[in-house]
């Protein structure tokens, strides 16, 4: 398992649109459909990578959590599947199922979703205002796989805490470490 971080793409800047299969539902789904009125989290997983398999219990959390209070919720994957078939749109739906995701599960084949946001790893964060300038990325928490250390997602938790009271949120950001998205 390769340790990559985060690209920490730039605050302010926005949101780059997309419209990708929701493997969950076989629709597309693009940023307008995504976006939730507050805000919304842009996250870029897979099936596979042993750091987002130990968030995902969190993931669903924070998604069952803050969905109700105006934030959208998105995950993408953009992994090769050539090289990759346990992260085909087939075994995406499969895991959506299986965790649970109340959120769409969205296959980037071309990867250009993931370029444009300048996406390193998985997982990867990416938290939009109302307006869809960002305002945090990095991650989760603290945990990782290796480490005894509970899986909270106070960092995201924190950033869209701030977002929903109105603050700014904390410009003072962690990059997100985790597999690299596997490129063609």
């Amino acid at each position: 398992m390769a340790n990559t971080l985060s690209s920490m793409l730039q605050l302010g800047t926005e949101a780059p649109n997309f419209n990708l299969s929701d493997t969950k539902t076989d629709k597309f789904i693009s940023l307008k459909d995504a976006k939730g009125k507050v805000g919304t989290l842009v996250m870029f997983i897979c099936n596979h990578c042993p750091f987002v398999l130990h968030v995902n219990e969190q993931l669903v959390k924070l998604a069952n959590d803050y969905m109700q209070k105006g934030i959208g919720f998105v995950a993408i994957s953009s992994n090769d599947v050539a090289n990759y078939p346990q992260d085909s749109p087939k075994f995406m739906k499969e895991q959506a199922k299986k965790v649970g995701y109340p959120f769409p599960y969205l296959y980037d084949e071309t990867q250009e979703v993931a370029k444009f946001f300048n996406a390193a790893c998985t997982p990867d964060f990416y938290l939009f205002n109302s307006e869809l300038k960002l305002v945090y990325r990095g991650q989760l928490d603290d945990s990782r796989p290796s480490l005894n250390i509970p899986v909270t997602g106070k960092d995201i938790r924190n950033a869209i805490n701030s977002l929903l009271a109105g603050k700014e949120v904390d410009p003072k950001q962690i990059p997100s470490m985790g597999c690299n998205i596997k490129w063609k």
